[in-house]
């Protein structure tokens, strides 16, 4: 029988070792969370890979307070300014707006029109004339926004010159947004409209306010910001994101928080949505 050298011996040991350090990679479970986020999508806590190129929010649940569970929220922290606004449209009716300015509130975005769901067809807004020339003399800033049902880029074009026409009126110093949301209740014209067909309308939409020297903005929830739009491809435009709660968690950074649908002001009889915009300091 041959003896075994001492070199084949070693050899073989680095062998074998080899193989168990290969046979330990290969069992050693890959974290299925990697390179990932967890955030909380409006209703539930998800893992996200996050956009390229956008970035992510600053803000911590210590930078926030509330007293009434979400009612009202106020910004504690010094990052930035943060001005109290809401948002209104046609059903929160006749407002008195130098009561809604003596309550604090500082902005409004307002809707200015909206294309019907059904019919496609663009529409004025019936209180947009009142609303924005109200919070104006009561010496409120203003952004308009148009309830955008484009399936097209060439609509999502046309609702943005009906918004840059709409606001040539008057003294605009907020965004013009674009606010493209999903009917759930009834058979719509966007119904099967996937992420990316929603974000070439954003873009196309962006483009022409941007064109016409005015800010865009996009209105999402935090799901559609989550899931649907390529924000990384919007990234030029500013943010206005809803979802409801006591502190600001959306994980993208952004310009306006939508935080509550049943918030109440003076001068306003009926529920209204309520914002905060942030504007950092210098």
């Amino acid at each position: 029988m041959k003896k075994i050298s001492c070199f084949q011996s070693r050899l073989t040991a680095l062998f074998l070792l080899f193989a168990m350090v290969l046979t330990l990679t290969a069992c050693r479970e890959k974290d299925p969370n990697e390179g990932k986020v967890e955030v909380y999508n409006g209703q539930a806590w998800d893992w996200i890979t996050p956009w390229a190129g956008v970035d992510a929010s600053p803000l911590t649940e210590a930078d926030f307070y509330s007293p009434d569970a979400g009612e009202t929220v106020h910004y504690t922290g010094d990052a930035f300014r943060v001005q109290e606004g809401i948002d209104v449209s046609y059903y929160q009716g006749d407002v008195d707006w130098k009561a809604v300015a003596a309550d604090g509130i500082e902005f409004a975005m307002i809707r200015a029109g909206y294309r019907g769901y059904t019919d496609g067809y663009i529409s004025r807004d019936p209180c947009f004339l009142d609303n924005a020339s109200g919070a104006l003399s009561a010496g409120l800033e203003i952004g308009l926004y148009i309830f955008s049902q484009a399936i097209t880029a060439e609509e999502a074009r046309e609702e943005a010159q009906w918004l840059v026409e709409a606001a040539s009126a008057y003294d605009v110093t907020l965004p013009l947004v674009f606010d493209w949301e999903p009917i759930t209740d009834y058979e719509a014209r966007t119904d099967g409209m996937l992420g990316a067909e929603i974000t070439e309308c954003a873009a196309a939409f962006c483009d022409t306010v941007r064109a016409a020297g005015y800010t865009p903005c996009i209105y999402f929830s935090a799901w559609q910001g989550y899931y649907d739009y390529d924000l990384g491809a919007l990234s030029d435009a500013e943010f206005w994101v809803s979802q409801i709660g006591s502190w600001d968690e959306f994980y993208y950074a952004h310009s306006l928080w939508q935080y509550t649908f049943s918030g109440t002001v003076d001068g306003i009889t009926s529920q209204v949505d309520r914002d905060l915009r942030y504007v950092p300091v210098e």
